[in-house]
Order: structure tokens, then sequence, then C-alpha cells
């Protein structure tokens, strides 16, 4: 099967004028299409460099990374952002939603900002709601939810443009024990029955359990991958 996510020597190198610092030194990492995969490892490894390059966040120092066999690092900034747009989904620790707009505005809001009626997005985010068990709580903001339910909003966001990869960087970070289950289950359950492909940034060994494969970090390297099929 061939990769829907390819890394070949990607080197990240931050320069502050004063030192270099190398976060990334030679990662080459395959993911096929519809696997769930943890990235682990300490705190200052290269996990979320990692995952900010390979979505094509963050530019490379060197190397490739080809997502569906496009490189994307080869795209001009405008096309890159409408791929990410239209083809990637993302899940934040800290949730990022507008604190002024409903649960069902905030979901929407990705689609209206590439040109979709408003009508339709509206349609399309009920949609996610209802994807995520939240469709009584569709016109409440976010302070009036749980953790849990905001984060189930946040899930709804990154779903809603029915993404091919779906990018997680800790997910379950701001959720206590019962929360992190019931989220990581909803996860499960949407890879299972849409087919997307998971990538998850998590410092939770449970979480990374739960994962169909482990990839290991350390001082920029991938030291180890385990698969937990």
């Amino acid at each position: 099967m061939a990769s829907i996510i390819s890394a070949k020597n990607v080197h990240k190198t931050y320069d502050t004028g004063k030192i270099q610092v190398k976060a990334l030194r030679g990662i080459d990492l395959e993911i096929e299409p519809g696997e769930m995969v943890a990235v682990m490892g300490p705190s200052g490894c290269g996990k979320t460099t990692l995952l900010n390059c390979l979505s094509g966040l963050d530019d490379l120092t060197e190397g490739r990374v080809l997502i569906e066999d496009k490189d994307v690092h080869a795209m001009k900034d405008n096309a890159r952002t409408d791929y990410r747009a239209r083809k990637m989904g993302f899940i934040f620790q800290s949730f990022n939603l507008l604190p002024v707009l409903t649960a069902v505005e905030n979901v929407e809001l990705p689609l209206l900002v590439t040109g979709i009626r408003l009508k339709d997005a509206r349609k399309k985010a009920e949609s996610a709601l209802e994807l995520v068990d939240l469709s009584e709580w569709k016109d409440h903001k976010p302070s009036e939810l749980s953790g849990g339910q905001r984060q189930r909003v946040t899930i709804a966001r990154s779903l809603v443009n029915e993404p091919t990869i779906v990018w997680g960087d800790e997910p379950t970070g701001n959720l206590d024990t019962e929360n992190s289950n019931d989220v990581m289950d909803l996860l499960l359950r949407l890879n299972r029955e849409n087919k997307q492909t998971f990538v998850l940034i998590t410092h939770d060994p449970s979480i990374g359990k739960r994962c169909q494969r482990t990839i290991n970090m350390q001082s920029g390297l991938i030291i180890n991958q385990n698969s937990n099929k």
C-alpha cells in the first residue's frame, strides 16, 4: 500500500541569530492511509515540530515531505494553505475556540474561510457536531461547555471539511482521565468508520497504546517504532 505521508531526510533548524537549534535531525517516516499513529517522547524532543513540518505549517531546512504523493513544501504559500484547508484537520490541546461564537459557529468557520456558502457550511457543521454527539449543545458558547465538550467541538471543527488526514497535538492534554478516554474512544471510532489517517502527538502512554503504531522520538530523531496491532 502506498504511503499517504512520506518524510525523507527531514531536517529543521531554528536559527535565532546567536544559536542554532536542530529540532529535527534527519527524519524518515512512512504512514499508511487510514493508520492511527502516536508520536511520543520527552518535552523538547521535536514532536510538535515534526507535526508542523509534516503538515506544512512550518518550512523544512532540508528534506522532502509527500502527502498523497504531492510535495507540500514545493507548493506556493497560498496553494499549501488551500490544500491544508481542504485535506487536513487539526486538533489542538488548547481548543482554540472563539469565545464569542457558538459551537456550531466555531465549527463552520473553516468552511466559511474557504468560501463555502453560510447555508451549506451550517449544514455541514451541524452534521459534524452530530458526529461527536453534541447536537443539543450547538447553540452554546465555549464558556457554557465542559472541557470534554469543548474538545469535542474542536474535533468536530477538524472533521467538518471531511479531511484525509487529522493531526492532533496533545488532543487530550487538558482533559481528566474520564474525558481523555471518551475523546480517544471517539477518535478511534472515527478512524475506524471514516478510514481517516490520524497522527497524534501525546505524552500519555495509555493514549499511545491505543493507536496502531507508536513512534518514539528523542533529540530530534526517531529512535524506535512499535506496532500495537
